[in-house]
Protein backbone atom coordinates (compact mmCIF):
# COMPACT_ATOMS: atom_id res chain seq x y z
CA UNK A 1 0.00 0.00 0.00
CA UNK A 2 1.00 3.49 -0.60
CA UNK A 3 2.82 5.84 2.25
CA UNK A 4 -0.09 8.62 1.65
CA UNK A 5 -2.53 5.67 2.04
CA UNK A 6 -1.14 4.27 4.55
CA UNK A 7 -1.04 7.49 6.71
CA UNK A 8 -4.83 8.06 5.55
CA UNK A 9 -5.90 4.74 6.87
CA UNK A 10 -4.07 4.77 10.26
CA UNK A 11 -5.67 8.68 10.74
CA UNK A 12 -9.12 7.54 9.81
CA UNK A 13 -8.75 4.72 12.84
CA UNK A 14 -7.15 7.22 15.04
CA UNK A 15 -10.31 9.03 14.26
CA UNK A 16 -13.01 6.21 14.81
CA UNK A 17 -11.33 5.53 18.44
CA UNK A 18 -11.56 9.17 19.33
CA UNK A 19 -15.37 9.64 18.66
CA UNK A 20 -15.97 6.03 20.05
CA UNK A 21 -14.51 7.62 23.07
CA UNK A 22 -16.14 10.76 22.98
CA UNK A 23 -19.24 8.77 23.01
CA UNK A 24 -18.32 6.98 25.92
CA UNK A 25 -17.83 10.03 27.90
CA UNK A 26 -20.52 11.93 26.74
CA UNK A 27 -23.98 11.51 29.54
CA UNK A 28 -26.28 9.16 28.33
CA UNK A 29 -29.25 10.96 26.29
CA UNK A 30 -32.17 11.33 28.59
CA UNK A 31 -35.71 9.76 27.64
CA UNK A 32 -38.74 12.42 27.13
CA UNK A 33 -40.94 12.98 29.82
CA UNK A 34 -44.55 10.70 29.18
CA UNK A 35 -47.32 11.06 31.22
CA UNK A 36 -49.71 8.52 29.45
CA UNK A 37 -48.62 5.58 31.23
CA UNK A 38 -50.01 6.68 34.41
CA UNK A 39 -52.37 9.54 36.70
CA UNK A 40 -49.36 9.33 39.27
CA UNK A 41 -45.70 9.24 39.32
CA UNK A 42 -42.80 10.10 41.10
CA UNK A 43 -39.65 12.16 40.10
CA UNK A 44 -36.09 9.76 39.89
CA UNK A 45 -33.68 12.87 39.66
CA UNK A 46 -30.99 10.60 39.27
CA UNK A 47 -32.39 8.94 36.28
CA UNK A 48 -33.83 12.30 35.06
CA UNK A 49 -37.20 10.63 34.58
CA UNK A 50 -40.42 9.65 35.61
CA UNK A 51 -41.33 6.09 37.23
CA UNK A 52 -45.22 5.91 36.62
CA UNK A 53 -46.98 4.48 40.09
CA UNK A 54 -49.92 2.61 39.00
CA UNK A 55 -51.28 2.14 42.41
CA UNK A 56 -51.58 4.91 44.71
CA UNK A 57 -51.70 4.36 48.14
CA UNK A 58 -54.80 6.88 49.38
CA UNK A 59 -57.82 6.70 51.39
CA UNK A 60 -60.99 7.94 50.16
CA UNK A 61 -62.29 11.76 50.95
CA UNK A 62 -64.89 10.78 52.90
CA UNK A 63 -62.68 9.08 55.49
CA UNK A 64 -60.92 11.96 56.27
CA UNK A 65 -62.64 13.17 59.53
CA UNK A 66 -62.10 16.21 61.18
CA UNK A 67 -60.50 17.88 58.46
CA UNK A 68 -63.37 19.01 56.43
CA UNK A 69 -62.85 22.82 55.81
CA UNK A 70 -59.30 22.32 54.83
CA UNK A 71 -60.30 19.51 52.83
CA UNK A 72 -62.93 21.75 50.97
CA UNK A 73 -60.52 24.76 50.70
CA UNK A 74 -57.91 22.50 48.76
CA UNK A 75 -60.62 20.82 46.46
CA UNK A 76 -62.21 24.09 45.02
CA UNK A 77 -58.66 25.56 44.95
CA UNK A 78 -57.66 22.32 42.61
CA UNK A 79 -61.02 22.31 40.87
CA UNK A 80 -59.98 26.19 39.33
CA UNK A 81 -56.72 24.92 38.64
CA UNK A 82 -57.80 22.12 36.44
CA UNK A 83 -60.76 24.46 34.82
CA UNK A 84 -57.75 26.55 33.86
CA UNK A 85 -58.43 29.22 36.42
CA UNK A 86 -56.11 31.46 38.89
CA UNK A 87 -55.20 28.99 41.60
CA UNK A 88 -52.54 29.06 44.36
CA UNK A 89 -50.07 26.85 45.72
CA UNK A 90 -50.48 25.19 49.03
CA UNK A 91 -48.57 24.60 52.04
CA UNK A 92 -50.04 22.16 54.02
CA UNK A 93 -49.00 22.41 57.29
CA UNK A 94 -49.11 21.36 61.87
CA UNK A 95 -49.63 18.18 63.75
CA UNK A 96 -48.48 14.67 62.52
CA UNK A 97 -51.06 12.13 61.63
CA UNK A 98 -53.92 14.38 60.76
CA UNK A 99 -53.78 13.72 57.03
CA UNK A 100 -51.99 16.37 55.42
CA UNK A 101 -50.28 13.87 52.61
CA UNK A 102 -53.77 11.75 52.61
CA UNK A 103 -55.78 15.00 51.65
CA UNK A 104 -53.44 15.84 48.81
CA UNK A 105 -53.80 12.19 47.49
CA UNK A 106 -57.40 11.77 47.92
CA UNK A 107 -58.33 15.42 46.17
CA UNK A 108 -56.32 14.31 43.19
CA UNK A 109 -58.10 11.20 42.72
CA UNK A 110 -61.82 13.31 43.70
CA UNK A 111 -61.35 15.46 41.26
CA UNK A 112 -60.36 12.84 38.09
CA UNK A 113 -63.33 10.51 39.67
CA UNK A 114 -66.25 13.10 39.05
CA UNK A 115 -66.87 13.95 35.71
CA UNK A 116 -66.52 17.71 34.38
CA UNK A 117 -63.80 18.39 36.79
CA UNK A 118 -60.98 17.68 34.13
CA UNK A 119 -61.95 17.36 30.98
CA UNK A 120 -60.48 15.60 28.35
CA UNK A 121 -57.46 15.23 30.23
CA UNK A 122 -57.23 13.42 33.55
CA UNK A 123 -55.21 15.31 36.37
CA UNK A 124 -51.92 14.29 36.87
CA UNK A 125 -50.28 13.83 40.19
CA UNK A 126 -46.13 13.90 40.40
CA UNK A 127 -44.07 13.49 43.46
CA UNK A 128 -40.53 14.72 44.21
CA UNK A 129 -38.81 13.75 47.18
CA UNK A 130 -37.57 16.07 49.59
CA UNK A 131 -33.79 15.57 48.95
CA UNK A 132 -34.64 16.15 45.27
CA UNK A 133 -35.74 19.91 45.72
CA UNK A 134 -32.48 21.28 43.84
CA UNK A 135 -33.45 19.85 40.40
CA UNK A 136 -37.22 21.52 40.87
CA UNK A 137 -36.60 23.96 38.34
CA UNK A 138 -35.02 21.69 35.98
CA UNK A 139 -38.19 19.38 36.14
CA UNK A 140 -40.86 22.54 35.80
CA UNK A 141 -38.77 23.09 32.13
CA UNK A 142 -39.73 19.59 31.04
CA UNK A 143 -43.31 19.75 32.44
CA UNK A 144 -44.13 23.26 30.63
CA UNK A 145 -45.15 22.02 27.47
CA UNK A 146 -47.06 18.98 28.40
CA UNK A 147 -50.71 19.16 27.40
CA UNK A 148 -52.04 18.06 30.87
CA UNK A 149 -52.75 19.94 34.32
CA UNK A 150 -50.43 18.43 36.91
CA UNK A 151 -50.62 18.39 40.81
CA UNK A 152 -46.29 18.11 41.86
CA UNK A 153 -46.66 16.77 45.24
CA UNK A 154 -43.49 17.34 47.95
CA UNK A 155 -44.48 15.79 51.03
CA UNK A 156 -42.20 16.49 54.56
CA UNK A 157 -40.90 19.52 52.92
CA UNK A 158 -38.50 21.28 55.25
CA UNK A 159 -34.81 22.70 55.29
CA UNK A 160 -32.26 22.62 58.28
CA UNK A 161 -28.91 23.72 59.11
CA UNK A 162 -26.65 25.46 55.71
CA UNK A 163 -29.17 23.82 53.20
CA UNK A 164 -29.33 26.02 50.28
CA UNK A 165 -31.63 24.37 48.13
CA UNK A 166 -34.55 26.41 49.38
CA UNK A 167 -33.30 28.78 46.85
CA UNK A 168 -34.35 26.56 44.42
CA UNK A 169 -37.96 26.24 45.49
CA UNK A 170 -38.66 29.95 46.06
CA UNK A 171 -37.35 30.83 42.37
CA UNK A 172 -39.33 27.47 40.70
CA UNK A 173 -42.76 28.80 42.55
CA UNK A 174 -43.23 32.38 41.65
CA UNK A 175 -39.48 34.31 41.91
CA UNK A 176 -38.09 33.50 38.39
CA UNK A 177 -37.89 34.90 35.28
CA UNK A 178 -40.59 32.41 33.42
CA UNK A 179 -42.12 32.06 36.93
CA UNK A 180 -44.26 28.74 37.49
CA UNK A 181 -45.52 26.63 34.49
CA UNK A 182 -49.53 27.34 34.27
CA UNK A 183 -50.40 23.92 33.85
CA UNK A 184 -48.68 23.24 37.13
CA UNK A 185 -49.70 23.88 40.79
CA UNK A 186 -47.38 22.59 43.97
CA UNK A 187 -48.59 21.00 47.27
CA UNK A 188 -46.15 20.75 50.30
CA UNK A 189 -46.99 19.36 53.02
CA UNK A 190 -44.95 20.62 56.45
CA UNK A 191 -44.79 19.95 60.31
CA UNK A 192 -43.17 23.38 60.38
CA UNK A 193 -45.31 26.37 59.42
CA UNK A 194 -42.19 27.87 57.79
CA UNK A 195 -40.26 25.20 56.84
CA UNK A 196 -37.78 26.18 59.14
CA UNK A 197 -36.24 24.90 62.72
CA UNK A 198 -37.35 27.67 65.09
CA UNK A 199 -33.68 27.27 66.54
CA UNK A 200 -32.06 27.99 63.15
CA UNK A 201 -34.57 31.41 62.98
CA UNK A 202 -33.75 32.34 66.59
CA UNK A 203 -30.03 31.29 65.89
CA UNK A 204 -30.00 33.60 62.56
CA UNK A 205 -31.98 36.84 64.51
CA UNK A 206 -29.14 36.59 67.33
CA UNK A 207 -26.14 36.48 65.03
CA UNK A 208 -26.88 39.15 62.81
CA UNK A 209 -26.21 42.87 62.22
CA UNK A 210 -29.95 43.47 61.23
CA UNK A 211 -32.04 40.49 62.94
CA UNK A 212 -35.25 41.57 60.91
CA UNK A 213 -33.26 40.92 57.20
CA UNK A 214 -31.19 37.72 58.34
CA UNK A 215 -34.33 35.74 58.19
CA UNK A 216 -36.73 37.31 55.86
CA UNK A 217 -35.10 35.40 52.75
CA UNK A 218 -35.67 32.35 54.54
CA UNK A 219 -39.08 33.26 56.45
CA UNK A 220 -40.13 34.34 53.27
CA UNK A 221 -40.38 30.94 51.46
CA UNK A 222 -43.38 29.86 53.14
CA UNK A 223 -44.92 33.83 51.70
CA UNK A 224 -44.84 31.68 48.11
CA UNK A 225 -47.62 29.37 49.05
CA UNK A 226 -50.72 31.22 48.75
CA UNK A 227 -53.03 28.88 50.98
CA UNK A 228 -51.51 28.15 54.53
CA UNK A 229 -53.85 25.23 55.13
CA UNK A 230 -53.39 23.84 58.56
CA UNK A 231 -54.11 20.64 60.52
CA UNK A 232 -54.13 20.30 64.37
CA UNK A 233 -54.69 18.13 67.16
CA UNK A 234 -57.95 16.13 67.21
CA UNK A 235 -60.14 16.22 69.92
CA UNK A 236 -61.21 12.66 71.66
CA UNK A 237 -64.56 13.74 69.83
CA UNK A 238 -63.14 13.77 66.37
CA UNK A 239 -60.87 10.90 67.34
CA UNK A 240 -63.57 8.59 67.49
CA UNK A 241 -65.57 9.84 64.25
CA UNK A 242 -62.85 8.72 62.63
CA UNK A 243 -62.02 5.13 64.23
CA UNK A 244 -66.53 4.95 63.53
CA UNK A 245 -65.96 6.29 60.26
CA UNK A 246 -63.40 3.49 59.08
CA UNK A 247 -65.21 0.79 60.65
CA UNK A 248 -68.73 1.47 59.25
CA UNK A 249 -66.57 1.86 56.05
CA UNK A 250 -64.79 -1.46 56.34
CA UNK A 251 -68.03 -3.27 57.49
CA UNK A 252 -66.23 -4.10 60.95
CA UNK A 253 -69.42 -5.49 63.07
CA UNK A 254 -68.08 -4.27 66.61
CA UNK A 255 -70.50 -2.90 69.02
CA UNK A 256 -70.13 0.43 69.82
CA UNK A 257 -69.13 0.58 72.99
CA UNK A 258 -66.40 -2.01 72.68
CA UNK A 259 -65.18 0.17 69.98
CA UNK A 260 -65.24 3.27 71.89
CA UNK A 261 -63.32 1.55 74.48
CA UNK A 262 -60.47 -0.30 72.56
CA UNK A 263 -59.89 2.69 70.52
CA UNK A 264 -59.42 4.51 73.87
CA UNK A 265 -56.93 2.01 75.14
CA UNK A 266 -55.38 2.23 71.87
CA UNK A 267 -54.85 6.33 71.79
CA UNK A 268 -53.84 5.81 75.25
CA UNK A 269 -51.03 3.42 74.50
CA UNK A 270 -49.31 5.39 71.71
CA UNK A 271 -49.79 8.41 73.84
CA UNK A 272 -51.62 10.72 70.86
CA UNK A 273 -54.86 10.89 68.87
CA UNK A 274 -54.58 11.24 65.20
CA UNK A 275 -55.82 10.15 62.25
CA UNK A 276 -53.26 8.21 61.64
CA UNK A 277 -53.72 6.64 65.09
CA UNK A 278 -57.13 5.89 64.29
CA UNK A 279 -56.14 4.09 60.97
CA UNK A 280 -53.66 1.66 62.44
CA UNK A 281 -56.28 0.85 65.34
CA UNK A 282 -58.81 -0.17 62.84
CA UNK A 283 -56.10 -1.92 61.38
CA UNK A 284 -55.49 -4.20 64.73
CA UNK A 285 -59.16 -4.58 65.05
CA UNK A 286 -59.50 -5.84 61.60
CA UNK A 287 -56.37 -8.13 61.81
CA UNK A 288 -57.90 -9.34 64.99
CA UNK A 289 -61.05 -9.99 63.35
CA UNK A 290 -59.42 -12.18 60.50
CA UNK A 291 -60.21 -9.52 57.81
CA UNK A 292 -58.13 -7.65 55.10
CA UNK A 293 -59.03 -4.14 54.22
CA UNK A 294 -56.04 -3.18 52.30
Amino acid sequence: MPKHKLKITRLNEKIDRLLDLVERMAPPQVPAISLEDANAFVWQEDKGALTPVKDVNRVEMVLLKGIDHVGSILVENTKRFTAGHAANNALLWGARGMGKSSLVKAVHAHINDNPGNTGNKPLKLIEIHREDIHSLPGLLNKLRDIDHRIILFCDDLSFDGDDTSYKSLKAALDGGIEGRPQNVIFYATSNRRHLLPRDMIENERSTAISPGEAVEEKVSLSDRFGLWLGFHNCSQKEYFDMVVGYADYYNLDIPADKLRTRALEWSITRGSRSGRVAWQFIQDMAGEMGKSIN
